[in-house]
């Protein structure tokens, strides 16, 4: 006998709204309500018709009264895999957020047309091979200038912070062997990378590695429709490899084998939409849920992954024995002109990039795009196009980002993150601006300040030397040895002494005075772990309470248990004097009040 009650995810962000709702399953709808479909159903209290997805069925339901039966059935496609809605409801309860929230970053918008053609297309494969095609053989896996045990770890499931191999293709060839080890034994992998440059790159050398039958672009800059029927597929077949941005973590893999993220450390991965959950978080809930290998890779890790191999729960694993990159930080030199050292291009450095010039690219990384400081790109490529009138001048920039540039000579200037790949990688890298970089008013800024240099140096021809100006001491040593896990440990130390992020985690609180003093006192937040309050506009306040991960479950609930508690109270007081409704919002480890971009709780900490 089929079950008679649908167990309902209303795709709704109000936090009283967040819980599972039943239904009885009218006859009519007995066939097509399945775990996992889109669905319409009334909701008494708002008095219409909601959206919300069937997340399991039962026999019975705990609601004394008679149920509402399910109004509709969108579609007959399961889009809700079990796994993916338990680490949905696992990342919003870690958030303090709402699951509907996450499933909506999770799940694409329904493409009618595009899924009518993919139910034909994979019906008729069903048909033809009793499944869906497997696709050709895999090689055998391996994982190229890594050791043996790289490709035993990722089989076995591990957790691992792997050393990127700094070469222009390095970390795109060892992603590629670490999803060769996954879908070789028929299971899927994800890759998440930081953008969509990043997107192509791994998707295309996957397809030559693996085939092009087994690789998905999961990625908000596909056409709607693409993504979708990406969506879908990676819902019904194993053995693919799944590539995307940050919201590839929520991706439907079947038999999920592996989840690899490339430079964890990158901003792009921080979540902007409700929760605001980094991917490298929903990654790990992901990953322990799952039981698949986990693998944070990169030139420099981030202080959160080093972090995780100080507690013991991930090891580390490094590429195989070679030289380091030649690096030379010009502050370091000997020499007896103090002026010319302090120049913007040092002497060195400009020898250098005048001699390379002349067989290939060189590489100028700057601090800040546009024309108007001396450390623009515009401006910088002006003037180094009247010192180098023979040569090229190539720009690359946020608003004018190039993916590659050809192997003839060329100067290009580009900021941080926006470096173009070079054919046969530059001749000569010169990394300016260090001292800018450095001062700026942020928590991660020597952290971020090694990943981009590491990124930059990454991408020199064999044999090429990067210049490092302007920066000494022991950020200069360490990227100069290649040993930036030094330097990213003694932060880690800084912030433990001084309990900031990623040592501790923290919440920051939005609202109305007393409805934030009240949310603190709920969570039960020492006074030398609150940092605040500071103004905000319309009479509202914000403060950020820090507590140690072990207390993590328990704050995020006393905090969930407040906004439903304002929620429900601001919808009665506006009835009666709607200005003075009480607010209240929530966000857990938000990097925002550490990045230095605004007064107040940030500077405190400064």
């Amino acid at each position: 006998m089929r079950p008679t009650i649908a167990r309902v995810v209303l795709d709704s962000p109000l936090p009283q709204l967040d819980r599972l709702f039943d239904y009885a399953i009218p006859a009519a709808l007995q066939e097509a309500a399945r775990p996992g479909v889109r669905v319409r159903v009334p909701v008494r209290a708002a008095g219409r018709v909601m959206d919300g997805w069937i997340a399991e069925l039962a026999d019975e339901s705990s609601f004394a009264g008679t149920l509402a039966e399910l109004d509709a059935v969108v579609s007959p496609v399961p889009v809700l895999a079990p796994d993916v809605w338990a680490l949905a409801r696992r990342v919003a309860d870690r958030a303090a957020g709402v699951a509907a929230d996450v499933l909506r970053l999770a799940i694409p918008k329904r493409q009618a047309r595009a899924e009518q053609s993919w139910l034909r297309a994979d019906a008729a494969a069903r048909a033809e091979d009793g499944a869906v095609d497997p696709g050709a053989p895999v090689p055998a896996p391996r994982v190229p200038d890594y050791p043996a045990e790289l490709a035993a770890a990722v089989a076995a499931g591990e957790r691992l912070v792997v050393q990127a191999i700094p070469e222009p293709d390095g970390w795109v060839a060892a992603l590629v062997g670490l999803a060769e080890v996954a879908v070789g034994a028929g299971r899927s992998a994800i890759l998440a990378v930081p953008d969509r440059h990043d997107v192509e790159r791994v998707t295309a050398a996957l397809e030559t590695a693996v085939g092009a039958d087994r690789v998905l672009r999961v990625d908000a800059d596909q056409p709607a429709a693409a993504r979708y029927r990406a969506f879908l597929t990676a819902g019904a077949r194993a053995g693919l490899a799944i590539v995307g941005t940050r919201s590839a973590v929520y991706a439907p893999a079947v038999d999920l084998g592996l989840i690899a993220l490339w430079d964890d450390g990158d901003s792009a991965y921080q979540e902007p939409l409700a929760p605001g959950v980094h991917a490298r978080d929903a990654a790990l809930v992901r990953q322990e849920l799952a039981g698949c290998a986990l693998v944070l890779l990169a030139h420099s890790p981030s202080a959160e992954a080093e972090r995780l191999l100080e507690l013991g729960w991930c090891r580390s694993i490094g590429f195989a024995a070679r030289r380091p990159p030649s690096v030379i930080p010009t502050a370091l030199q000997r020499g007896g002109d103090r002026l010319a050292e302090h120049a913007r291009i040092p002497p060195s450095a400009w020898r250098a990039a005048s001699e390379a010039v002349v067989a290939g690219p060189v590489l100028l990384q700057v601090a800040r795009p546009g024309d108007d400081a001396p450390s623009g790109s515009g401006r910088t490529a002006t003037e180094l196009g009247r010192a180098f009138p023979q040569a090229r001048v190539v720009v690359s920039d946020g608003a004018h980002r190039l993916a590659e540039v050809g192997p003839e000579p060329a100067l290009v200037i580009a900021t941080r993150g926006a470096e173009p790949v070079a054919v046969g990688g530059y001749r000569a890298i010169l990394l300016l601006d260090g001292e800018r970089m450095l001062a700026r008013e942020s928590l991660r800024v020597v952290e971020d300040a090694l990943r981009t240099w590491s990124n930059a140096i990454a991408l020199a021809a064999p044999g090429a030397t990067a210049y490092l100006v302007g920066v000494g001491g022991p950020v200069a040593t360490a990227l100069a040895r290649w040993r930036q896990s030094e330097v990213v440990r003694t932060e880690l130390a800084e912030r433990q002494a001084l309990r900031l992020p990623p040592a501790v985690r923290t919440a920051t609180l939005t609202g109305d005075p007393a409805a934030v003093e009240a949310a603190v006192a709920a969570a039960g937040i020492e006074t030398t772990d609150v940092i605040g309050p500071v103004a905000e506009q319309d009479g509202l306040v914000r403060v950020v309470v820090r507590f140690d991960y072990r207390r993590g479950a328990e704050v995020a609930a006393a905090l969930r248990t407040e906004l439903v508690r304002h929620a429900t109270g601001r919808r009665a007081a506006r009835r009666v004097h709607p200005a003075r409704a009480p607010a209240l919002r929530v966000r857990m480890d938000d990097p925002e009040p550490f990045v230095g971009e605004r007064a107040g709780v940030g500077r405190m900490e400064r």
